[in-house]
């Protein structure tokens, strides 16, 4: 199982920044407030917005699974190119269980039939399609990948797309879809032997287009938001198509729930996780949350941890209405990295953070051996030594100066980096931001500060129905003298 530390958040070891060990005596206010929220969570699972908490349960895993499964059957061996066209919730989850799971030179590696690194080491060959995930409209960065697969006929006939939007109306990927859908019909491809789509399963555009042109589906689950899909067909299909074990995903999930649910507060790892950074945030002047993995692996799991702290948190109103302007903002960095750029004004800048440091226990066949012989007195301490123990040396060294400098931080801590505890990870964090949501009072569930932007961006392209946007960008950004030209 992961393990938290959070010693290092409390006034014991960081003075007046830290939080009161007292505040999480069993019998205190803090630990029966969370003792009823948990109670809260009990009732309100798989219902609403929170049915991402059963999808590692049945009968909705098996029918993901299966559904997952069969598809890949299909279409694994055929192509050496995966693209996942998609944005933010559509996009991060896959990116971030290819970083963890498949080694970095994945998409270097010959094709094959191998099977997944795992994290144990990088095998021979390929146990998947290259994976490309098109995250952005950026006409350099899309076309790129464009000019990639036009470079000749068998290039794109070797390439599976995968398209993910819930409605099919999101301006970015529905961009991208239609330029693909246009690729392949000027190259005499049929679409639905080169598109995978996953979507409602039910209604919306892209439902409409996928069974007129007879795309194969797959479903995004009623009542699961796209910052909580990853352990969905959203997540799921790429990630099986590249070998990665879908299974144990859903199993360190599924072994992560019932901690999540133990009434006892510190028995709790997401409620008192929750605890800490909300009452850090609020009342201690600590909005700004860090997230730093020791692992190349883990960092673009930070990158899908930004999503869901900042746009489940961040609201303008609470459940009264009252204005409140709650949330906090989630940073990246990377150990150790980020000691030689970001560390230096954790430590001595404004004191406004609390640093969540990730390490990795085990590397395994992954570690690499410094070897002796150099001869340079300077450096020999580090001869017979291996890159793990100085990988860990700098975290706990780096952990000790932020102490020192009585900058509040926790220690999550993988035994290894796999499946299981990739799935752990998720659903712990997931329902850390179910929990941070009710200690602040606020839908953690929708994004109304999404929508206007969305909504200006069809006024601009000219979507009928949208004029008033158009009309109120243009009366906004009225062109203005404050221009300097360089």
């Amino acid at each position: 199982m992961l393990t938290l530390d959070f010693a290092n958040c409390l006034a014991d070891r960081v003075g007046t920044h830290g939080i009161d060990p007292a505040l999480l005596d069993s019998g205190g206010e803090a630990a029966s407030g969370l003792a009823h929220l948990t109670e809260r969570l009990g009732k309100s699972r798989g219902s609403g917005w929170e049915r991402w908490r059963s999808l590692h349960l049945e009968p909705m895993r098996s029918d993901h699974v299966t559904a997952v499964n069969a598809l890949v059957s299909r279409f694994k061996g055929r192509f050496e190119n995966l693209v996942v066209l998609g944005i933010g919730g559509s996009a991060l989850g896959n990116i971030a269980l290819q970083g963890a799971l498949n080694p970095s030179t994945y998409n270097l590696l010959p094709g094959g039939t191998g099977s997944s690194s795992g994290g144990t080491g990088v095998p021979p060959v390929r146990s998947g399609p290259r994976l490309f995930v098109i995250d952005n409209v950026d006409p350099a960065y899309f076309g790129s990948l464009l000019t990639f697969l036009e470079q000749s006929d068998s290039k794109l006939e070797r390439t599976l797309f995968n398209v993910v939007s819930k409605s099919g109306e999101t301006a970015e990927t529905a961009a991208q879809f239609m330029i693909v859908r246009d690729l392949l019909k000027r190259k005499g491809r049929k679409g639905s032997d080169h598109v995978v789509a996953i979507t409602d399963p039910a209604k919306g555009t892209m439902r409409q287009i996928c069974d007129a042109e007879g795309y194969p589906t797959l479903p995004v689950p009623d009542g699961v938001g796209g910052r909580f899909s990853v352990l969905s067909p959203v997540g799921l299909f790429s990630a099986a198509m590249c070998g990665i074990d879908i299974n144990a995903l859903l199993d360190g999930a599924a072994s992560m729930d019932g901690p999540c649910a133990r009434p006892a507060m510190l028995e709790n790892p997401a409620a008192t996780l929750a605890f800490l950074l909300v009452e850090l945030g609020t009342r201690l002047g600590k909005p700004n949350h860090v997230m730093m993995p020791y692992c190349n692996g883990l960092y673009l799991l930070a990158d899908w941890y930004r999503q869901l702290w900042a746009e489940s948190l961040g609201k303008k109103s609470d459940l009264r209405g009252d204005t409140v302007y709650a949330g906090f903002t989630p940073i990246k960095a990377l150990g150790t990295t980020d000691q030689h750029s970001q560390v230096q004004l954790y430590r001595e800048g404004p004191n406004d953070k609390v640093i969540g440091l990730v390490e990795v226990a085990d590397f395994g066949k992954q570690d690499v051996a410094i070897p002796a012989g150099l001869g340079v007195d300077a450096i020999q301490y580090l001869e017979g030594k291996s890159m793990a123990s100085l990988l860990a040396a700098e975290k706990r060294a780096t952990e000790y100066a932020l102490v020192e400098s009585h900058r509040p931080n926790y220690t999550i801590t993988f035994p290894k980096v796999d499946a299981f505890h990739v799935g752990q990870f998720i659903y712990l964090w997931e329902m850390v931001t179910a929990y941070a949501g009710l200690l602040l009072n606020i839908d953690a569930y929708d994004q109304p500060a999404v929508e206007l932007g969305k909504q200006a961006t069809f006024g601009l392209m000219g979507r009928p129905g949208y004029e008033k946007h158009l009309k109120a960008v243009n009366a906004t950004l009225k062109p203005s003298k404050w221009v300097i030209k360089g």
